[in-house]
């Protein structure tokens, strides 16, 4: 006969990798969030909907591993879902060494994923953590001997419960089973075959069957959660004590198993604390929901083409709105009525799209209390982390650009900042330090700072390193000008390279990043009381605020979060400095004057007086912009100008304006740091 083909089977045949990247990134999700929230759990008396909520981040990964084929993944998360599934029931009592290794598991299981994912070829070893996780699993510390197991091989007198239940149906089914099943053993009925006023039914089992393989074969007539096993002489003893002494047995016959099913009527008042009902109330639900997101996936190209779309549409109202200024605004009233509602629904469709790519801080923030918990550890310290504004949204391509320098000085805090617990006390603190990260919106952008309330800088060791290093230096400089050493290449206060810190390093990279997203990073001190470092981001790189400014018949726009204030120039205000340095005289202060004309080498006017000046701030800088006109305010759509044309010095974009005309976005940070060259 010939071969037959479905083509039904073979439509429905599909490849199941075009869903790995939607796996791959709901599992990161679940894995931040089920580490912040072991990281934040009350280990005395952890919330139940914290518990459960754990426990569905690893049986979601686990669902999903086993159905792309990820072994690895699926045998992990099984080994932590068991021990989960055991403290969620109240078998088992949280401990902080389960915390440890919960987090070290969420380690493991990212690098399994990063592995499927192409990102590296490592395979972790998991056998030493499985083994952890199964002792734990068994009710046993980690530093605890082995208690005594028993072997299976003989019958054992055991005493079921069942329920509650509505009525004697489900619980009549077990007895059925071991009538049905002869191997099994035999079922006696202790109850006269009523249930209890609290809708419990009880047996005596005799079985050599493990403990796991008749919860299996139960939980076809009632849920494991219905059913409590425990060894027949044992039966007058507390619940909590015999599900620690039986777990082991379950699991050193088994490998795994879900356990026992604990009545909590039955638990010893002094068993586990329990907060009060309150503040459970209040603060568990806010715990369940924070773990569980209602969000729509859509793929970041699709956002971008999106806004590529919104700034097109931006600039062709712009260009509507420059013709009809030329219209009769008698005889096109009906016209001029729609140009102006169509620039205000353009203005309110592109803040909505904008708005897509806007994430909150806290997407940042999360990573930080991990590794402040691992390098607290490290270095002997503690450290407590405070976060401020973490509802502050940022650019997501701002966002992903910023972990890493914020990273850099966090672990700076970490290891310079914050003194030893005995050095604290000494000098009179608290034993703990504390490092504050907080967000808020400034105006046109963010302002991100990294706070620490330890020893601060030493100014008179920054000037030895400097000297040391050949840097210019003097005695009567400023602290901000000695602070700022700190991010000269290669500068290390460090005496000794760890792992740490101390590679001299960092912080000019960190530096260096800040300013390729037109941001700035200043540092204030004070000896005893702590460093600050703040980052200041504006908070998008596609579309910006700007003031337009004319020179030479030319427009260019300033990025209107680094403006100040412009000011007409009066006799004697601007001062010749050497043969061409010119500095204004602005409310008590000399600042440096940069003619555009001249710096873009078009043909400057004459004189300064009766001139229009601009000044800028950037990078802790100011200086006076000399323009030859003000047109006006209005945002404008950054395109790139280096991967459409090259890189052009005191430039760092351009726009199209409402006329089609192209128009360059000033580099406010580079013109001020060349003025202070």
């Amino acid at each position: 006969m010939g071969e037959i083909s479905n083509p039904s089977l073979q439509e429905a045949d599909f490849d199941l990798s075009q869903f790995h990247g939607v796996f791959f990134e709901e599992a990161g999700e679940n894995l931040a969030n089920m580490e912040s929230a072991l990281l934040e759990i009350n280990v005395a008396a952890p919330g139940i909907d914290e518990l459960n909520a754990i426990f569905r981040v690893a049986h979601s990964i686990k669902g999903g591993a086993a159905t792309f084929g990820f072994a690895d993944v699926t045998e992990l998360t099984h080994e932590l879902e068991t021990l989960l599934d055991k403290l969620r029931r109240h078998e088992l009592t949280l401990h902080a060494q389960m915390v440890d290794v919960l987090l070290e598991a969420g380690d493991v299981v990212k690098s399994q994923l990063a592995r499927h994912q192409g990102v590296t070829d490592v395979v972790p070893d998991t056998s030493d953590l499985v083994a952890r996780i199964r002792i734990l699993a068994a009710g046993r510390l980690l530093d605890e001997a082995a208690p005594p197991v028993i072997e299976a091989g003989g019958a054992r007198s055991l005493r079921l419960r069942v329920g509650p239940l509505a009525d004697t149906a489900a619980a009549d089914g077990l007895a059925e089973l071991f009538r049905d099943i002869p191997a099994l053993g035999s079922c006696e009925a202790v109850d006269g075959g009523v249930l209890s006023p609290e809708g419990w039914r009880e047996f005596k089992l005799q079985t050599e069957s493990p403990d796991g393989e008749l919860i299996e074969l139960f939980s076809f007539h009632v849920s494991r959660e219905q059913v409590l096993i425990q060894p027949w002489a044992d039966a007058a003893m507390a619940v909590a004590p015999v599900a620690a002494a039986a777990a082991p047995v379950a699991a050193a016959q088994e490998g795994e198993g879900y356990g026992f099913f604990v009545d909590p009527a039955q638990l010893p008042v002094a068993a586990a604390p329990e907060p009060a009902p309150v503040a459970r109330a209040k603060a568990s639900p806010d715990k369940g929901a924070a773990l569980e997101s209602t969000t729509l996936r859509v793929g970041v190209e699709k956002v971008d083409t999106l806004i590529n779309l919104v700034g097109e549409l931006v600039i062709t109202q712009a260009m509507l709105t420059q013709q009809a200024k030329a219209l009769d605004p008698v005889a096109q009233a009906a016209l001029l009525a729609g140009i102006v509602d169509l620039e205000r629904n353009t203005r309110h469709l592109q803040e909505a799209v904008m708005g897509i790519r806007m994430i909150p801080m806290a997407f940042v923030f999360n990573r930080f209390p991990r590794m402040l918990r691992d390098l607290a550890a490290k270095l002997g310290k503690q450290i407590e982390l405070k976060t401020v504004g973490e509802a502050t949204e940022l650019d997501k391509g701002l966002i992903e650009k910023i972990v890493d320098p914020l990273t850099h000085l966090v672990r700076n805090s970490a290891d310079h900042g914050i003194e030893t617990p005995a050095e604290r006390v000494a000098a009179g603190k608290p034993a703990h330090g504390t490092i504050t990260l907080s967000a808020a919106h400034q105006g046109g952008s963010i302002l991100i700072e990294v706070r620490d309330d330890g020893a601060g800088l030493s100014r008179e060791r920054i000037l030895k390193k400097a000297l040391e290093r050949g840097l210019p230096v003097r005695e009567d400089m400023s602290d901000a000008e000695v602070w700022a050493l700190i991010w000269e290449p290669g500068f290390s206060t460090a005496d000794q390279v760890s792992d740490v810190s101390g590679r001299g390093v960092g912080m000019d990279v960190v530096r260096k990043n800040i300013a390729a997203l037109n941001g700035s990073a200043e540092i204030d001190s004070a000896a005893g009381l702590g460093t600050r470092v703040s980052v200041r981001l504006p908070l998008t790189l596609a579309i910006m605020d700007g003031m337009s400014i004319g020179v030479d018949g030319d427009v260019f726009i300033l990025p209107l979060g680094s403006v100040v204030e412009s000011f007409q120039v009066a006799p004697g205000m601007v001062k010749q400095v050497g043969a061409t340095g010119r500095v204004v005289h602005v409310r008590e202060e000399y600042l440096p004057v940069v003619t555009l004309a001249e710096a873009f080498g078009a043909a400057v006017g004459p004189g300064d007086e009766g001139s229009i000046m601009v000044l800028v701030e950037a990078d802790g800088g100011r200086a006076a912009l000399r323009v030859d006109e003000l047109i006006g305010q209005h945002q404008v759509v950054v395109k790139n100008l280096e991967s459409n044309y090259r890189r052009v010095r005191g430039v760092s974009g351009a726009t199209i304006l409402g006329d089609g005309r192209v128009a360059l976005i000033i580099d406010v940070a580079a013109l001020v740091k060349r003025v202070r060259h």
